[in-house]
């Protein structure tokens, strides 16, 4: 067994160690990645041959988070890991889109990387490292790649860029992308930034290419060592270079004429199509069989070069636009009458209507992952039917793309988000993508803002978004820089650039780049172009609706926030939530209490405010600490010889002593009072040892003219019984504080 180690030393003495030849040696390649006390198994396999009548790279990437590594049990009935989370799902979305453009593209057969999290450091980011051990996999490989490629995340704390911040690291950053590269070029940015400038996230970009390219230097010392240079051949393209020639004769110059007619996306479709099919009737029949698969793929280089040299040359776009347009933009708040907020954003032929529901903090969503066990305020979903693209398919749930959309669309919205104590409501955005050509994720931003205003969520600044996109020559000598792209202009371009913010900076953003050498000119001119067309979408959208709502809609459940010293939680609550279940069922409320510190804080959620009012009438009453002089209207629950036990409030009885009935002698209590009515009293005294309570209903009626007070019988040795019958009533109120506490 040959084992080799290579060691990666970051700035700050920090090191990576990448280690192969131990693990997992019947795949196609394997390493392990370490840092500090994480660590990284990543196996990467190869199928030996293409599948017939494959045109594409059919490469699947799954990273999975093992529960063993933090020392954890899976939650659910089976103890078991189960289908991928989100996060999981958007970590492997970060190391596909690194890795796919680099693989050849005559490459045809199917790859596997898995990358999965076996040892875990509580304070270390595995994310970051994901890239890397995918990549060093690859690398130890004879699967044909054009990398290596690592990933880091770059924090900025304090004004300084972080390499790899750990989790107490990033709780301070203003600045927080995953970027991935190779020795020479960008291939991927993620990220989410408080307000950041675009001069700010430029200078994070190229921070972590410096990183990178030692992580890169690292990979090729170990194909080196490992005699991986040389990889696998292959042959899985046929090619017919006269046929070839004559797609491109047949076709070119009336595909560029498609390309610069304007129409919109589906007549634009289908002439490409037709002109396709007209092409294959010059084919003997005999033979398009055949070819029709080459046919496909040398129409499709004719599409393309078509589109390209029409915009290069002339700046004409699919649609007509220059590079710098944007799309017509109309929008509406209010469209659905019974949502707590709603939005329509519509930018040329791509639309989300968006919806904004308010809920209580039993709604927040529950985060249990390996390293991350904690509730979320703000969600987004985001959904794409097929009829969104006109596809005649039916809907098979919620795949990774829309899993990664919305997660972008969730960035983009949530630092602008009111959260905690400026926010009592748990907030849900929905975007419903009704029509896609280009940038439905930054539709979502859009309609999200407008949604939340006008369901007058008070978010601090309204976030926009524009989709940026590139086309270059060779050599990237010639290049144009495109705004608000059509789905065709990502798919034939080179690059798709996301770029949401507010005025002052930015939130997001979400970068592939499929060209290899893109000067940082390139992005700096995309990212100015990209502010510009975002103020320009800001002010359309300025124009339905400014800012949030007043108040927020008559059919929106309230929220009545109270805040109790932490040593009355117990008494609310009540044994097996006994007190605060019956509140809730009684009242038709549903009631939620959080301990900070030496407080509680109380949210009262309800629609009929009648209900609302008697749930906190109740809890008042409940935390309310009985003050002497005071007067209260209770109830007598119990009746003994020497006096009526009152609970004056709930929870809270004191003895109303036969004495302290009425002026005039009262022989029997029953005479005054009964068990279940109600009797107003004043609270005379409040023991300060035991917090007893001696309550008195004649101190409340007028004293008869002349009364003479009675002559008080010598107290025999034992305590007489007015004593023993005041002590027996503390002693129960006393049990019954003892209770509450045991129910804290």
């Amino acid at each position: 067994m040959k084992i080799i180690k290579k060691v990666i030393t970051l700035d700050d003495g920090r090191t990576i160690e990448i280690e192969t030849g131990k693990l997992a040696k019947q795949a196609d390649g394997s390493v392990v990645v370490k840092m500090g006390g994480t660590m990284l198994l990543a196996a990467v396999t190869c199928a030996k041959e293409a599948k017939p009548d494959t045109d594409f790279m059919p490469l699947s990437v799954d990273y999975k988070e093992k529960f063993a590594a933090a020392g954890r049990y899976p939650g659910g009935f089976m103890k078991r890991e189960g289908r991928p989370s989100d996060y999981e799902i958007l970590i492997s979305r970060l190391i596909d889109r690194a890795l796919r453009p680099l693989f050849p593209e005559d490459f045809h057969a199917e790859v596997f990387v898995n990358v999965f999290l076996v040892s875990a450091e509580k304070d270390i980011m595995p994310d970051a490292l994901a890239g890397l051990a995918a990549s060093a996999a690859l690398a130890v490989s004879d699967i044909p790649f054009n990398g290596p490629i690592s990933e880091v995340r770059v924090g900025r704390v304090n004004g300084e860029f972080v390499i790899n911040p750990s989790f107490n690291q990033l709780a301070e950053a203003d600045l927080d992308i995953m970027v991935g590269a190779t020795y020479d070029n960008i291939m991927m940015v993620e990220g989410e930034m408080k307000e950041v400038s675009e001069a700010v996230m430029l200078e994070a970009i190229k921070f972590a290419h410096q990183e990178i390219k030692k992580h890169c230097k690292v990979q090729m010392e170990l194909m080196e060592e490992t005699g991986k240079t040389a990889k696998r051949e292959y042959s899985h393209e046929d090619n017919d270079e006269e046929l070839r020639k004559a797609v491109e004769t047949f076709c070119y110059e009336r595909c560029y004429a498609i390309a610069k007619s304007g129409d919109d996306k589906h007549t634009r479709t289908e002439a490409f199509e037709a002109l396709k099919e007209e092409f294959m009737e010059t084919i003997p029949e005999e033979e398009r069989e055949e070819k029709a698969m080459m046919v496909t793929r040398y129409y499709h280089d004719v599409e393309k070069r078509a589109m390209r040299r029409m915009i290069l040359d002339e700046g004409i776009r699919l649609d007509g636009r220059s590079t710098t347009d944007i799309r017509p933009i109309w929008s509406e708040v209010d469209y659905l009458p019974m949502a707590h907020g709603s939005a329509i954003f519509t930018r040329g032929e791509t639309q989300s209507l968006t919806t904004v529901t308010l809920g209580t903090k039993l709604d927040m969503k529950e985060m249990d992952e390996v390293l991350i066990q904690s509730t979320e305020q703000f969600v987004l979903h985001y959904n794409f039917p097929p009829f969104s693209t006109g596809d005649a398919r039916p809907s098979r749930g919620v795949g990774r793309r829309e899993v990664g959309h919305g997660n972008l669309a969730h960035r983009a919205l949530k630092a602008m988000v009111p959260v905690g104590e400026a926010n009592p409501y748990a907030i849900r955005v929905v975007s419903d993508i009704l029509e896609s050509n280009g940038s439905s994720s930054m539709a979502t931003v859009c309609a999200g803002t407008l949604a939340l205003m006008d369901a007058g969520v008070k978010i601090k600044k309204p976030v926009s978004g524009i989709a940026m996109g590139l086309i270059t020559d060779a050599g990237n000598k010639k290049f144009a820089v495109l705004s608000d792209i059509l789905g065709d202009e990502d798919h034939l371009g080179d690059m798709d650039f996301k770029v949401t913010g507010t005025r002052e900076g930015i939130t997001a953003t979400q970068m592939d780049i499929k060209v290899d050498g893109l000067p940082y000119e390139v992005l700096e001119q995309a990212l100015e172009q990209a502010r510009q067309g975002r103020l320009h979408i800001m002010d359309e959208m300025m124009k339905t609706i400014s800012e949030p709502r007043a108040e927020y809609k008559p059919h929106v459940p309230r929220i009545v926030q109270i805040t109790i010293p932490n040593t009355f939680i117990g008494a609310v609550i009540g044994t097996g939530g006994k007190v605060i279940q019956e509140i809730q069922k009684t009242t038709g409320t549903t009631i939620t209490i959080t301990e900070q510190g030496d407080f509680g804080i109380i949210d009262i959620f309800g629609e009929n405010k009648e209900g609302m009012d008697a749930a906190l009438a109740t809890i008042k009453a409940i935390t309310t600490v009985p003050e002497v002089g005071e007067v209260y209207t209770g109830k007598v629950v119990s009746i003994l010889e020497f006096g009526a036990f009152v609970e004056i409030l709930p929870g809270k009885e004191g003895l109303l002593h036969i004495s302290e009935l009425d002026w005039k002698k009262v022989d029997k209590v029953e005479d005054v009072v009964k068990v279940g009515e109600e009797v107003t009293v004043k609270l005379l005294e409040v023991d300060e040892r035991s917090g007893k309570l001696r309550l008195s209903r004649k101190a409340l009626i007028e004293k008869p003219e002349g009364y003479v007070e009675p002559e008080r019988k010598p107290r025999p040795s034992g305590g007489d019984r007015n004593n023993r019958g005041f002590s027996r009533g503390n002693d129960r109120n006393n049990s019954r504080g003892r209770s509450g506490d045991r129910r804290r």
